[in-house]
Order: C-alpha cells, then sequence, then structure tokens
C-alpha cells in the first residue's frame, strides 16, 4: 500500500463522524472537530539497497466541549479498524482553560 494510500484511509476513517476534520489547520474551526497531520516518517524496512516499507507517523486531536464524548469512542474504534499496520497511543487529554475545550491527542502510525 502506497503511503498516499494511507494517508486517504486516515482521511477517510475519521470523515465517517457526525464532526468537521480538517488536515493540519483550518481557521474558522467550530467545536467539535478533529485536526490530523502527518509529522514524518516513523520507520522503514530496508531490503537489497531500497525501502521496501515505509511508515509514517503523526498526530490525531479532538477539541470538544461534550464530557464522555462518545466520538472519542468512534476514533479509537477506527483507529483499531485498519486492515494494513497502524499503530496508535492516546497521547494525552486536556481541558483548555482559554478555549473551554477538552482536547484529546493521538499518535499514530501508519
Amino acid at each position: 500500500m502506497t503511503l498516499q494510500n494511507k494517508l486517504t484511509a486516515l482521511a477517510s476513517a475519521l470523515g465517517a463522524f457526525e464532526v468537521n476534520v480538517y488536515h493540519y489547520w483550518h481557521s474558522k474551526m467550530q467545536a467539535p472537530f478533529i485536526v490530523w497531520a502527518e509529522d514524518g516518517e516513523d520507520r522503514a524496512l530496508h531490503a537489497n539497497n531500497r525501502k521496501g516499507e515505509q511508515s509514517i507517523g503523526g498526530t490525531i486531536d479532538y477539541y470538544t466541549k461534550t464530557e464522555f464524548d462518545p466520538v472519542v469512542d468512534d476514533i479509537q474504534t477506527a483507529l483499531n479498524s485498519f486492515d494494513f499496520a497502524f499503530g496508535w497511543k492516546l497521547n494525552s487529554v486536556i481541558y483548555e482553560e482559554e478555549t473551554n475545550l477538552i482536547h484529546w491527542s493521538w499518535d499514530f502510525v501508519i
């Protein structure tokens, strides 16, 4: 599977929820919303002086005003549903006083 196919699959999975999803950033974000971005190569498998497999890491951030928001479980279910090698972890959950939003953040590797 190509790198672009992996990114497209992730975008499609995150777009299945009833919240706005943005890749990198969007200037008019109204909660709840998801922002995701790839950060760079995470791991690679080399054979015969060539890159045989490549994985990329990144972050998914979900902003909500809802305590115990069910979209959190939906995101984690989507992350578990990929057929290709995929790793993820819940990195942090923070209440942001300046925005009054709960900010969930996951790290992923695809």
